[in-house]
C-alpha cells in the first residue's frame, strides 16, 4: 500500500497528539512490564469451572466413574495456573508502586489467591445445586434439572456469579467484576460481584435482571425478568463526588418472590414472605408477609354516550 504525503503527515500528527503525556494521563495505564487480564483467558478458566462443578455437562470429556477424578484433577490444576496468571494481572493493574516489573510479593499472593478459590469449589458446587433446584421446582416447563443446568441462563450466570463473589471476597482486583460482565454479556443478568445472595435463588426467564453492589438476598428468592435491586441516590463528598461502597441496595429476606420489571431502589428491606407484583416501583420498607401490588383499574363503562 502506498501511503500519500498528506496520509503520512495526517497520521503522524495523529501519534504525535495521542503520545502527549497530557492527552495520555487519564487513560494511559503502565502495567509494570505485564499485560491486562485477558477475557479470552478468562473464558476458558469459566468454561472449566464449569467442567469441575457440573461435570459431564460441559467440555468433551467422556466421563464414568472410573475416571472422574482424574478429569476433576487435570481441570483443578489448569484452573489454578490460569487463574493465577490472571490475578497477578488483576493485582498488576491495581499497583501503585513504580518501576516493580517483577515483584515477587505480588506473585506469591495470586498462588495464594488461586489456591483460595480451589479450596472454595466444593461450597461454590454445593450453593449452585440449590439453585438449579429451586429453578426445577419453580419452573413447571423444566423437564430435568440437568436440562437446567445445561441450557438455563439464570444458572450460567450464577455459576459466574458465585465464583466471582468469591474472588471479591478475598480481595482479588478486576477479575470478579471481568467475569460478572462476562455472564452480563451472555444473559442480559447483571449481577455485581459483591452482592450477597443465599441459597436456592431462582431467576426465571432472567433477561433485564440487575442486582446492585450492596443488595443483600436471602434464602429461597425467586426473581423474575427485568428485576431491579437498585440505589435510589448516591451520596456526594465534599467535593462533590459519588460516596463509593455504602450500603444503597436493598435487602431482601427469605422467601420471597419478586415479579417481572418490579424495582426496588434503596437501602430498604423486604420482609420475610413478601410479594412484589410486576411493574412496582417500592422505595420503603416492606413488611414481611407483605404482598404489593398495582391497583386494580377502574372499570367504567358508557351506554349510548354517557359520561362524554
Amino acid at each position: 500500500m502506498t501511503y500519500k504525503a498528506n496520509t503520512i503527515n495526517s497520521m503522524q500528527n495523529a501519534i504525535d497528539q495521542l503520545s502527549r503525556p497530557e492527552s495520555a494521563r487519564m487513560v494511559y495505564m503502565p502495567q509494570h512490564g505485564r499485560s491486562m487480564p485477558s477475557v479470552k483467558v478468562l473464558s476458558e478458566l469459566v468454561e472449566k469451572l464449569r467442567e469441575v462443578i457440573f461435570p459431564g455437562y460441559f467440555g468433551n470429556a467422556s466421563l464414568h466413574p472410573e475416571n472422574l477424578k482424574y478429569h476433576i484433577g487435570v481441570n483443578v490444576d489448569r484452573i489454578y495456573r490460569l487463574l493465577a496468571d490472571q490475578v497477578l494481572k488483576g493485582i498488576c493493574f491495581t499497583c501503585k508502586a513504580e518501576n516493580s516489573y517483577r515483584c515477587e510479593d505480588c506473585e506469591d499472593e495470586a498462588l495464594d489467591k488461586a489456591a483460595m478459590l480451589i479450596e472454595r469449589l466444593p461450597e461454590i458446587r454445593r450453593l449452585l445445586a440449590t439453585d438449579v433446584k429451586a429453578a426445577y421446582l419453580g419452573d413447571p416447563a423444566a423437564k430435568s434439572q440437568g436440562e437446567i443446568i445445561f441450557s438455563y441462563p439464570s444458572i450460567r450466570a450464577m455459576t459466574n456469579h458465585r465464583v466471582a463473589h468469591e474472588l471479591y471476597k478475598i480481595n482479588v482486583p478486576l477479575i470478579p467484576r471481568i467475569i460478572s460482565e462476562m455472564a452480563h454479556s451472555e444473559t442480559g443478568i447483571d449481577i455485581h460481584p459483591a452482592a450477597e445472595i443465599g441459597e436456592h435463588f431462582a431467576i426465571d426467564h432472567g433477561t433485564g435482571v440487575v442486582i446492585g453492589e450492596t443488595s443483600k438476598i436471602g434464602n429461597n428468592v425467586k426473581v423474575y425478568q427485568g428485576v431491579t435491586l437498585g440505589a435510589r441516590s448516591f451520596p456526594l463528598d465534599e467535593n462533590g463526588n459519588p460516596i463509593k461502597g455504602i450500603p444503597r441496595h436493598p435487602v431482601v429476606e427469605d422467601d420471597v418472590v419478586i415479579y417481572a420489571n418490579a424495582t426496588i431502589l434503596g437501602r430498604i428491606t423486604v420482609g420475610k414472605g413478601s410479594m412484589i407484583g410486576g411493574n412496582i416501583w417500592v422505595t420503603k420498607n416492606v413488611p414481611p408477609k407483605s404482598k404489593i401490588i398495582q391497583q386494580r383499574p377502574l372499570d367504567q363503562r358508557y351506554v349510548d354516550g354517557a359520561g362524554i
